[in-house]
């Protein structure tokens, strides 16, 4: 390795190892007070870069932990999992277990699933676009199910989780749901899974619908839409049908 190379890499690490009493020494040619000063404000900006990428994709996150208990988060994030791309929107997503395994917010085990669906809705709202075609939605009607494949919104995903994480976060963006109600939820201990998909270009979240979890999942999988209901025969499919193209869910239906 050059020595251009390696001063490189002692900068990285400098950088994004956590704070230690001889971290400057790491970098010989800022050795002196000029140069801690200017290593400092290096890390000092890749903090203020932590907190403003994450608090773009996790706003309600942002809302429950308050704005110095989230600064001090995306801090230790930037350095347990520092960004590995260039495009700082790319990054953030293994906060969720990051989370999940603190010993601060051991307390509030519903966080991890709030900032799961918050990734989701993140990153649908950044998947590739995709045209609704109503003329295919007859071949419902015309083909075995076993051959059909519905084509749903860009961006789809389903969470499972134990906590009403689906209140928690709709009623945080004032969603049609007040915090009173959400809170309400979360201490009886009400279970929410939840469908995240891409409405036009507005990414949405809704609780899944018994059957909808396991359904939708089968779908993703590149699944016909008959083994799909076979494994969940508790989904009422025309209801389900009716509100997925109403709700720009369901975008097309393909025959081989």
């Amino acid at each position: 390795m050059s020595a251009l190379a390696l001063q490189q890499q002692q900068l990285l690490e400098s950088l994004f190892v956590p704070e230690t009493e001889g971290a400057i020494k790491n970098i010989a040619i800022c050795a002196d007070s000029m140069g801690a000063r200017g290593l400092k404000a290096y890390q000092s900006n890749g903090h203020a870069l932590a907190e403003r990428a994450l608090l773009a994709a996790y706003p309600v996150l942002a809302q429950m932990l308050g704005g110095e208990s989230f600064a001090a988060l995306a801090r230790a994030l930037w350095h347990a999992s520092p960004p590995q791309r260039g495009d700082m929107a790319q990054w953030g997503g293994t906060l969720a277990d990051f989370v999940a395994t603190s010993p601060q917010l051991a307390d509030e085990p519903y966080l991890a699933d709030v900032a799961r669906v918050e990734w989701a809705l993140h990153t649908c709202a950044s998947a590739a676009d995709a045209e609704l075609q109503p003329a295919t939605l007859a071949l419902l009607g015309s083909h075995d199910l076993d051959t059909l494949r519905l084509q749903l919104a860009p961006g789809t995903a389903v969470l499972c989780s134990p906590w009403p994480t689906a209140s928690l976060v709709r009623a945080h963006l004032q969603e049609g749901l007040t915090l009173a109600e959400a809170a309400t939820r979360l201490r009886a201990g009400q279970a929410e899974d939840v469908v995240v998909w891409r409405q036009g270009y507005r990414p949405r979240l809704r609780q899944a619908v018994p059957g909808e979890v396991v359904f939708v999942s089968t779908l993703l999988q590149g699944r016909a839409l008959g083994p799909a209901l076979d494994v969940a025969p508790q989904l009422d499919i025309n209801a389900w049908l009716t509100d997925a193209v109403q709700s720009g869910l369901l975008l097309a239906v393909h025959a081989p």
